[in-house]
């Protein structure tokens, strides 16, 4: 009596979207953000980025990480140009914003100054690289904020269970931490003792230290009651194959990306990059014996994750066949010092990381 009926079970499973998606788009944009130093696109991932965290971002703890990961953006911007104003750059500039003192430095350290000319090539070359990373970290931002840790963690593979605990536990325990410190630096305040400086943050880091581990040691028992760390047995030669699938396909990553990477490993770097992911996919399926655990309701990839994954892939690869056709486009120049013009193709296709915005589910639906 009163009230609408509850939704159906089928509604309510299409209500939950793969978290794992969530990440390969983040990644994806990412990946695009490494490809270009052009200020404009650095932007617009981020613009992207930020929007689809807007409309698409839940009312939940863990999704209020995206603003920290903002400032560490910002902060990063500002220690790169403070890097690039005392230490100087090896880029040649002719429009001198200031000069610092010089300090003299042995024969021994030739190659690193300290002071002197500060211009704006070098300011201005400083910024995009600094931008460049700060977009990385603002799309990691993105996949914390719209990915729920909890059920990423029941879609690892068996080999990555015990890290995935230890991750998404970290994760649980930071925000108890931050109210932790909240609530003594009140109640300091409200005794009317020093809240700040060393001697505060003593007086309230002990406190907080102390919770933290009576809640780990809790929490410890209650994982222990309840199975976690529980393994199978299998045999030792299944063990030895799989530490060697794993460190061998590892390897084969490392140097397929290096090859990728660099022009000399043109040839060898994709093929080694995928032998050395098979190889690594296949030891973490083998290593998935030792892990006794089953899925309650496990998460599906339907239609609308394929698309959201797809979406920040296609802004991947697109960015990185402009990077191939068009460096100067992405990568534009310091010396002489010009305006960065927007590519319009790149643009529209970093703009296809919008999609999620509008396939993904509205977070205030039930899930």
């Amino acid at each position: 009596m009163g009230g609408d009926p509850p939704p159906p079970s089928g509604r309510r499973r299409r209500a939950q979207l793969h978290p794992g998606a969530w990440w390969l788009w983040a990644l994806g944009l990412g990946t695009a953000a490494t490809r270009t130093t052009n200020p404009l696109l650095l932007g617009l991932l981020i613009a992207v980025s930020a929007y689809v965290v807007a409309t698409r971002r839940p009312d939940t703890p863990w999704s209020r990480s995206y603003g920290a990961f903002v400032k560490l953006a910002l902060a990063v911007i500002g220690v790169r140009l403070l890097f690039a104003t005392v230490l100087g750059s090896p880029i040649p500039g002719t429009h001198t914003l200031l000069t610092l003192p010089e300090l003299p430095l042995p024969a021994w350290a030739q190659g690193i100054r300290l002071g002197g000319e500060v211009t704006a090539e070098a300011l201005t070359f400083a910024l995009y690289d600094g931008l460049r990373l700060a977009a990385l970290l603002i799309c990691v931002g993105a996949a914390n904020a719209l990915a729920n840790p909890s059920r990423l963690l029941k879609s690892l593979p068996g080999a990555l269970y015990e890290l995935g605990v230890a991750v998404v536990v970290a994760l649980t325990f930071a925000p108890n931490l931050i109210a932790d410190v909240r609530r003594l630096r009140a109640a300091r305040r409200l005794r009317g003792r020093p809240d700040r400086g060393v001697r505060g943050l003593l007086q309230v880091g002990l406190p907080v230290l102390e919770g933290a581990l009576e809640r780990s040691v809790s929490l410890a028992a209650a994982m222990d009651a309840r199975g976690y760390g529980r393994t199978a047995q299998v045999p030792p030669a299944v063990r030895r194959t799989t530490s060697a699938l794993t460190l061998g396909g590892l390897l084969g990553v490392c140097a397929g990306t290096y090859g990728l990477l660099t022009a000399e490993g043109a040839a060898y770097g994709l093929p080694v990059l995928l032998a050395g992911l098979t190889a690594a996919l296949a030891g973490l399926k083998l290593g998935g014996r030792r892990s006794l655990r089953t899925r309650y309701r496990p998460d599906r990839w339907d239609v609308r994750a394929w698309l959201v994954a797809a979406s920040g892939v296609a802004v991947a690869a697109l960015l990185a066949l402009a990077t191939a056709r068009d460096p100067a486009a992405l990568h534009p120049g310091v010396v002489p010092l010009v305006a960065p013009a927007l590519p319009l193709w790149p643009a529209a296709a970093v703009l296809l990381g919008l999609l999620p915005a509008f396939v993904a589910t509205d977070p205030q639906e039930p899930s």
